[in-house]
């Protein structure tokens, strides 16, 4: 879900270190690591990497790449994974089947919760996550799914049934459509009897 202007992160808040810069999204981020000082993440991602989403986009449309600006920080204690997305995805219209495009342009901020305790230190309308229901694969060190975290948030923006704003449904009529025949009323009768009893 989109954030608001007041949970999103300002620079000071990635600290000083930066990731490592690399040419692939990151399947996953290493707490451990990166959760005190801070992780950035910029690159261009084929919507199609995504396993979840490649199922749904349109084959007739050229997919282009989605822009992302991700960043893991920490404020009041609390870790947050605020991302930006910019680009489209081409879906099928469930109305006319032709290729559709939605917009995913938006930001993101989405609190990682240790506990349900640090709840109160976060924004009543901030999006939040408790971070052992995301993080169930046993590993030595604790990995954050941020490409599947990524993945959700552009779910949930697609639309289940994707249409054009101003789409008509085109339908095809095979033969004549038979005229219906007016039936009797049947109060009818009664209201012509009504005079003579």
């Amino acid at each position: 879900m989109s954030s608001t202007p007041e949970s999103k992160p300002s620079a000071d808040h990635a600290g000083n270190k930066k990731a490592p810069l690399s040419t692939s999204m990151p399947e996953s981020i290493s707490l451990d690591k990166w959760a005190d000082t801070g992780y950035e993440w910029t690159g261009d991602i084929e919507p199609s990497d995504f396993k979840r989403l490649a199922a749904t986009l349109a084959t007739e449309h050229e997919q282009a790449k989605i822009s992302l600006n991700a960043n893991l920080y920490r404020r009041n204690n609390v870790l947050h994974l605020a991302f930006t997305l910019t680009g489209d995805v081409w879906l099928t219209c469930q109305r006319c089947l032709q290729p559709v495009a939605i917009d995913l342009s938006d930001d993101y901020n989405i609190a990682l919760l240790e506990d349900e305790s640090q709840a109160r230190s976060i924004n009543d309308e901030q999006d939040y996550l408790l971070l052992d229901e995301i993080i169930t694969e046993p590993a030595p060190e604790l990995l954050l799914p941020f490409k599947k975290l990524v993945e959700d948030e552009i779910l949930l923006k697609t639309p289940m049934s994707p249409k054009h704003d101003d789409c008509e449904m085109t339908v095809e009529q095979f033969g004549e459509i038979p005229e219906e025949e007016e039936s009797e009323n049947p109060f009818a009768a009664l209201a012509s009897l009504k005079g003579k009893l």
